[in-house]
């Protein structure tokens, strides 16, 4: 069994526990919230028995051994250390940091105590992104990598009305690049690796974040060019093109149709089941590393985090993009 505390009550925590409660061994036993109240009707509401207000307190309790930390993106890397030096593995939402120093500083600290760190990116952990990666040999030289992802943010319109929530603020190492694009990078860096060259450029908010944005990755023989925003939709599927043909992908944040289509006109659908909700995947690839002391994961390692940290932080230095978290 593996116990496990959270920081960060909020709708994805949420999400989290009821699909790591389908996995045998999780168990959910320490809340921490700023507020008593909101820690104490979270741990009423899942079952846990301990709560905590003061955070030192929380990473040193004995009453768990594992955290799930879904604050906001700026606080994630504090608070990460924090917890690791108190010997407790970490899953972190993504991104897992602000910037690539601060994914430097959690790697560190996963070495130093002997503790897992993932960041928790569900989508390469879902079986039709496994389906992509081990089908990808069909479709020959890899030449063009296409991956969209557009959503209207339910705060965006909030934002017009004069009212910025933390979706669109800085100082939380938020935005459109940070929350959406994510989507289309990891995927890129876990099946193509490091880019030689990155080019962005983006819509920016008065608020000081990005509302939509595009990146043009270069690698020695192919690119992959991506789209996202959080100020539209999007309904277009992404695609990787091979010079014997193209794999079709539903949506990539979260594929559930997978098939490729050959350049001699046939279709093969490699579509694999989705038994259990998005985040169930990443929640057992977690408990199972934890479970067999196994550093990291295979596919959300420490090197796929921190070439995606350092493509997000070269995207918003081009288009001028700071957050308080880099100027520390």
């Amino acid at each position: 069994m593996v116990r496990f505390g959270i920081i960060g009550t909020n709708w994805i925590t949420e999400s989290f526990i009821q699909a790591a409660s389908k996995v045998e061994e999780f168990s959910l036993t320490a809340v921490y919230s700023r507020t008593s109240n909101k820690a104490l009707e979270f741990a009423d509401k899942y079952g846990a028995e301990h709560t905590y207000t003061d955070l030192n307190e929380f990473v040193k309790s004995p009453e768990f051994d594992a955290v799930y930390i879904a604050s906001p993106n700026s606080l994630h890397a504090s608070q990460a250390v924090l917890c690791m030096q108190n010997g407790k593995h970490v899953i972190c939402e993504k991104p897992i940091a602000s910037n690539a120093d601060e994914v430097s500083k959690m790697i560190a600290a996963a070495k130093e105590n002997n503790v897992v760190l993932m960041e928790a990116l569900k989508t390469t952990q879902l079986p039709n992104f496994l389906a992509i990666k081990e089908n990808l040999h069909k479709i020959g030289k890899v030449r063009r990598y296409f991956a969209s992802y557009c959503q209207y943010s339910s705060r965006y319109d909030k934002y017009k009305e004069g009212t910025v929530l933390n979706a669109f603020k800085p100082e939380f190492s938020n935005g459109s690049l940070m929350d959406i694009g994510i989507y289309c990078v990891y995927p890129a860096v876990a099946l193509f690796g490091e880019p030689n060259e990155v080019k962005a450029s983006s819509y920016m908010l008065e608020s000081g974040v990005d509302g939509e944005g595009s990146l043009l990755l270069s690698y020695d023989e192919m690119d992959a060019v991506i789209m996202y925003s959080k100020i539209t939709n999007s309904y277009v599927p992404s695609e990787i093109q091979g010079e014997n043909g193209s794999m079709i992908i539903d949506k990539i944040h979260t594929p559930e149709s997978v098939k490729i289509q050959y350049k001699d006109g046939t279709v093969e659908d490699i579509t694999r089941e989705q038994v259990s909700e998005s985040m169930y995947y990443e929640a057992k690839e977690f408990i199972s590393l934890v479970s067999e002391n196994i550093q990291q994961s295979e596919l959300n390692s420490h090197q796929n985090s921190i070439i995606t940290a350092r493509i997000l932080e070269t995207a918003r230095k081009q288009v001028g993009l700071i957050y308080p978290a880099d100027q520390k």
